[in-house]
C-alpha cells in the first residue's frame, strides 16, 4: 500500500506540473524520436555520444530553421496583406446580407409579419456574428503578437532541454530501471514501446492528413486564382483539425457568399474543392489511422472528440494517448478487463 500511495502522489504531482513543463515534455519526446539516429551514428561511425548527439541536434536545428524561415516569411507576408483586406471582405459580406434583405422585402408582402420579423432578426444576428468574428480575430492577432517574447523563451528552454536530455538519455533510462523489478521492467518496457509506436503513429497520421489537406486546399485555391492562398490553406487545416468543424466550415460559407456576390465561378469552385477534400480524406483516413495509430478509426475519432471537449486543444493529443495507454496496459497484463453479462 505504501508503494501505491507513493506512486499515486508522484503521478498527481506530475499531472499538476504538466501545464508548466510543456517545453520539457516536448523536449523529452523529441529526444526519444531522435534517439535512433543518435544510436545509429554511434554504431556505424563509432562516435562518442556527445559527438553523435551534437551532430543529430545540429541537423535537427538546420532542418527546423530552414523550414521555419520559409514558412514564417510566406505566412507573415500573406497574413499582413490578408489582415489589411479583411475589413473590405467583411464589408462585401455585409453588402450581400443587405442585398438578401432587400430581395426578401420585395417578396415578403404575402408572408406573416411574425415570420418576417424572426428571419430579419436571424439575419441581424448573422451580421453581428461577422462583426464579432472580425473583432475577435483582430484581438487574437494582437494577443499572439504579444506572446512572441514568451514563446522565444519557451523555445530556447526547449532547445537546451532537448540537447541535455539527448545527452543523458541512457543514464535517465538506467535510473528509472533501478527502481523497477524485472517483471515490472518487462511490462513498462512493453507499454512504453507500444505507446511510442502508437504515439509516433498518431503524430505521423495527423501530420500526413494535415499535409494532404493543405496541399489539396492550396492547389484548389491556386487554380481558382485566390489571393493569400497559403494563409487561407493554413486556416483550413487548423479548422479541419478541430472536431465537428472541418473544411466545410470555411469553404462552404465562403462559396455561398461568393455566389451571392455574383462570383459564381469562385463559389462553385470552392464548394467543389470542399467535396474533393472531403471525399479524398474519407477514403484515406481509415487506412492512415489503422496503419499508423494501432487503434481503430472509430476509437481515434471518439478519443479526439472527447479529449477536445474535456481538455481543449491539448485533449486532441491526450485523448488518443490515454486510449493507447489503456490498450497497451491490457495487452501487458497490467489491467485485466473481462466480464460476461
Amino acid at each position: 500500500m505504501k508503494k501505491f500511495f507513493i506512486l499515486a502522489v508522484i503521478i498527481a504531482i506530475g499531472l499538476f506540473l504538466v501545464p508548466y513543463s510543456l517545453p520539457l515534455i516536448f523536449a523529452l519526446i523529441t529526444a526519444l524520436l531522435l534517439e535512433p539516429a543518435v544510436q545509429k551514428l554511434q554504431r556505424n561511425y563509432h562516435l562518442k555520444r556527445i559527438h553523435a548527439v551534437t551532430a543529430v541536434f545540429s541537423l535537427f536545428l538546420i532542418m527546423f530553421g530552414f523550414v521555419s524561415y520559409f514558412m514564417v516569411v510566406i505566412l507573415v507576408q500573406q497574413f499582413m496583406t490578408f489582415s489589411q483586406k479583411l475589413p473590405s471582405f467583411l464589408a462585401e459580406t455585409t453588402e450581400v446580407v443587405n442585398r438578401f434583405i432587400q430581395t426578401w422585402e420585395s417578396y415578403s408582402s404575402s408572408i406573416p409579419k411574425e415570420i418576417i420579423s424572426s428571419l430579419e432578426n436571424s439575419v441581424e444576428t448573422i451580421k453581428n456574428l461577422l462583426l464579432e468574428f472580425a473583432t475577435n480575430l483582430t484581438q487574437s492577432i494582437i494577443h499572439y503578437i504579444t506572446m512572441v517574447p514568451e514563446f522565444v523563451i519557451h523555445f530556447l528552454v526547449y532547445l537546451v532541454a532537448l540537447f541535455l536530455i539527448s545527452l543523458d538519455l541512457p543514464r535517465l533510462k538506467a535510473g528509472v530501471k533501478k527502481h523497477l523489478s524485472p517483471r515490472t521492467e518487462e511490462r513498462v518496457t512493453f507499454i512504453v514501446t507500444q505507446l511510442s509506436k502508437a504515439g509516433i503513429g498518431f503524430i505521423k497520421a495527423q501530420f500526413l492528413l494535415s499535409v494532404i489537406t493543405f496541399l489539396l486546399a492550396l492547389g484548389g485555391l491556386l487554380l481558382l486564382k485566390v489571393d493569400y492562398a497559403v494563409i487561407l490553406s493554413l486556416l483550413i487545416v487548423i479548422v479541419d483539425i478541430l472536431p465537428i468543424l472541418g473544411t466545410g466550415s470555411v469553404l462552404v460559407p465562403w462559396g455561398i457568399i461568393s455566389i451571392a456576390n455574383g462570383n459564381e465561378t469562385l463559389g462553385i469552385g470552392l464548394i467543389i474543392l470542399f467535396v474533393v477534400i472531403t471525399v479524398i480524406r474519407r477514403i484515406i483516413e481509415p487506412k492512415i489511422f489503422s496503419s499508423n495509430l494501432g487503434i481503430t478509426p472509430l476509437a481515434a475519432l471518439v478519443s479526439v472528440y472527447l479529449g477536445f471537449q474535456l481538455l481543449g486543444f491539448i485533449g486532441l493529443f491526450l485523448g488518443p494517448a490515454l486510449v493507447i495507454i489503456m490498450e497497451a496496459m491490457i495487452k501487458a497484463g497490467v489491467i485485466k478487463f473481462s466480464f460476461k453479462l
